[in-house]
């Protein structure tokens, strides 16, 4: 790079590692069981997801956010953008082999939330949690110099096995936004608004769906585990920290009997310790930390097929 690139780099790194510590603590608390190298790319590929999440969360209009999600997926596909944080990222794209479809496959994720969000069934809440969380656990396979189709999968795994943790405990404030991740298939077709602060009524029903989507997560979470192995070891530990942290917010909603609307679950610096304590301790002792897995559970991505990097769809 020439010095006035390395310094537009620097700049969005600068700026990415702000937001991950103000925005994503257990990424950034995991970030540092990283190497230098694949530290500094994570960062920078969390800068460049959050700036597309943003283009849509902060626009002033639908209309303007739309707008905004279109022109990033252009400079996507042409690989060409005067925007610093786009070019950035499009920089990461190119040096970790990223593919753009994998990146345009996140932006229909991001474009599908300006619509009012009413998911119908499980496996349209799949799909969406592929877009916005599966891609970026690809990306990620790029960002640690991983190649290997058949660790895509895994990573994929892991992407949704989050996405559907960070869904049970945000409901109440999507809802608050007119969101309704939670599938209409389990809780019939309630409006949003109904979500925030629930009747006492509803309180079993929703509770027993929180738990049937945290009990699918932790099917997606032991398969995201079970590819770790395709990492460098560094990174293995840093990203099997990062799924152990995010899924104790699981754990914690279940503890306290999946009443989502009481408050936001929060995992402290304390528990964060001990959970890395614990899995640093615990998981070298296994042989699938070591070995990667013979297969793939194909029932995982039935409601993901034809989407990039599914089966034997390239990225």
């Amino acid at each position: 790079m020439n010095s006035e690139t390395d310094t537009a780099a620097r700049a969005a790194w600068v700026q990415a590692d702000a937001e991950l510590a103000a925005k994503g603590r257990s990424f950034h608390w995991a970030r540092h069981l990283l190497g230098e190298t694949h530290a500094a790319r994570a960062t920078r590929l969390y800068g460049f997801c959050r700036y597309l999440d943003d283009l849509a969360d902060e626009a002033a209009s639908t209309q303007s956010a739309r707008e905004n999600l279109a022109a990033a997926s252009r400079a996507i596909v042409s690989g060409q953008s005067t925007d610093p944080v786009l070019s950035d990222g499009l920089r990461l794209m190119a040096e970790c082999q990223i593919a753009p479809s994998i990146v345009q496959e996140l932006i229909q994720g991001l474009v599908s939330d300006l619509d009012p969000v009413r998911i119908p069934d499980e496996a349209a809440l799949l799909r969406y949690a592929y877009r916005v969380a599966g891609t970026v656990g690809v990306m990620m396979c790029g960002v640690l110099d991983v190649h290997r189709p058949e660790a895509y999968s895994h990573a994929i795994d892991l992407g949704i096995a989050m996405q559907l943790t960070n869904i049970c405990r945000d409901i109440s404030e999507d809802a608050a936004l007119g969101r309704r991740y939670l599938p209409a298939s389990m809780i019939g077709e309630v409006d949003p608004e109904k979500l925030v602060l629930p009747a006492e009524g509803f309180h079993l029903a929703l509770s027993d769906c929180v738990t049937s989507l945290l009990d699918k997560a932790d099917r997606y979470y032991a398969s995201g585990e079970a590819g770790l192995s395709y990492l460098p070891f560094r990174a293995r530990c840093g990203i099997l920290v990062a799924a152990r942290v995010y899924r104790e917010i699981g754990c914690k909603l279940r503890a306290r009997g999946c009443n989502f609307w009481l408050a936001r679950m929060m995992v402290s610096d304390r528990e964060k310790a001990v959970l890395t304590a614990q899995a640093l301790l615990i998981a070298p002792a296994r042989k699938s930390f070591w070995q990667p897995p013979n297969t793939h559970d194909a029932s995982l991505h039935l409601a993901l097929r034809g989407l990039p990097c599914i089966q034997a769809n390239p990225c």
